[in-house]
């Protein structure tokens, strides 16, 4: 046992026989010039195929049930202001709960609690249903849509399972967490149009009925891979997620407020300029870019946070001058670079969360953070659609710049924000290796 700097390092004899036939196969492979990539290394690890489909299916309804109640809604009652209400309630509701269900989850497992989770939440989609169609009275549909809030965050128990599986690898965990980032970013992209689809082509119920089936199915199958479920932790638990996280939740919560107030001005300046139909294609160019470069930043070597937050601050100041050119090919082109600074700084920030998080309740600290994130956007929202009626849409895009250097001064100015291998850590190594 020696100390190198502020890492403890175990050394632990292994015998040559073990790690020689191991050794080999890589040798080779390096030599033929056939080294596999990091995400093929990821996958190819036992279980993480199965839990990552059941994950990716599940996730998917994330983007689609918003849109969906209100088309829903507003096309059986006739009124967007209701439909409007009641998803806001449904937010609140799930800013509420989610933390409870999270810590739930990680006091007693995975797949004791997000199955039943699920089915609740599953039920009030349903009971949403039911209550529009029958024409139920509103405040029915209030309460059936509050009961969604026990969806479990399928994200944050993905991630937790990486957490686990790769505690002893920071460099594939940076590759997991890249990829998850990723996952969000296409299937907030893919939800609402898949949505819109269903809700205007077959009839307004199918994208919630279509969300609710690809939830619990999606839940099913990744609760059914036991074998990558983090243990369940039979010491106490100390130390409060939320005081652990107190320095970067008014961070996440800025962060929401560029995402919400983003996607309000960009839908309100197409409008104006005659192209409301096509906003959701513009948008998905922002999610596209931030997907693919949660994919890439996959690859490389994990950059500071403040790094990532001061090129988000940057990258946000171009869709306002591509709106003040007046010309939509170059709002585009912005939003797509401003999307490629956005999986980088939501991947740090949340490898933060990681470190910070106290032992055993990840899942719990991991919905704190998302949770700041939806606070964020509903803010966003709002005050974009304010600056929208006062001063119009290219006005507007002063507040996801603003917000983002908001969130900059934050990262600056927050003494206990640092990058992760900052802190103390313990390598475990073999016998005449030498510690990285």
């Amino acid at each position: 046992m020696t100390v190198t700097g502020s890492t403890l390092v175990i050394t632990a004899a292994s015998p040559a026989p073990a790690t020689a036939p191991a050794a080999a196969p890589a040798a080779r492979r390096r030599a033929a010039g056939r080294a596999p990539g990091p995400y093929r290394q990821l996958f190819a690890l036992p279980g993480t195929r199965g839990f990552t489909a059941g994950n990716l299916i599940a996730r998917l309804p994330m983007g689609m049930f918003g849109v969906s109640a209100v088309m829903m809604i507003a096309g059986q009652r006739g009124s967007y202001a209701l439909a409007g209400a009641v998803t806001a309630t449904g937010l609140a509701a799930t800013a509420v709960v989610a933390p409870w269900t999270a810590r739930l989850i990680d006091r007693h497992g995975q797949a004791r609690v997000a199955v039943p989770a699920t089915l609740i939440a599953v039920l009030g989609s349903l009971a949403l249903v039911a209550c529009v169609r029958s024409g139920a009275p509103a405040w029915t549909l209030f309460a059936s849509y509050a009961a969604t809030a026990t969806t479990p965050n399928i994200g944050g128990m993905s991630r937790a399972r990486w957490t686990h599986l790769l505690r002893d690898s920071p460099d594939a965990h940076h590759t997991a967490m890249s990829f998850e980032q990723a996952a969000d970013e296409l299937c907030f992209m893919l939800g609402p149009v898949l949505a819109a689809f269903l809700c205007g082509v077959l009839f307004p119920e199918a994208g919630t009925l279509a969300g609710a089936a690809l939830l619990l199915t999606g839940m099913l199958v990744f609760t059914s891979c036991r074998a990558t479920q983090p243990p369940v932790a039979a010491a106490p638990r100390r130390g409060s997620p939320l005081r652990a996280l107190g320095p970067l939740l008014p961070l996440f919560l800025v962060t929401g407020v560029v995402f919400g107030s983003m996607e309000v001005t960009s839908i309100a300046y197409l409008d104006v300029q005659g192209l409301g139909a096509a906003s959701g294609l513009v948008l998905a160019l922002q999610a596209a870019g931030s997907c693919a470069a949660g994919l890439l930043y996959g690859t490389v070597r994990a950059r500071s946070l403040k790094t990532c937050v001061c090129a988000l601050a940057v990258s946000m100041t171009l869709p306002w001058a591509a709106a003040a050119t007046g010309s939509v090919t170059a709002l585009a082109g912005a939003l797509l670079l401003a999307g490629m600074a956005t999986a980088p700084t939501m991947v740090t920030a949340m490898s933060q969360v990681h470190a910070r998080t106290p032992e055993g309740r990840l899942n719990e600290g991991m919905t704190l953070a998302v949770t700041a994130i939806f606070a964020g956007i509903a803010a966003g929202a709002a005050s974009a659609g304010w600056v929208v009626e006062g001063a119009g849409p290219t006005a507007a895009y002063a507040v996801p710049a603003t917000a983002a250097l908001i969130a900059l001064a934050i990262a600056l100015t927050g003494r206990s924000i640092r990058r992760p291998s900052d802190r103390s850590r313990v390598v475990r190594t073999t016998a005449g290796q030498d510690p990285q």
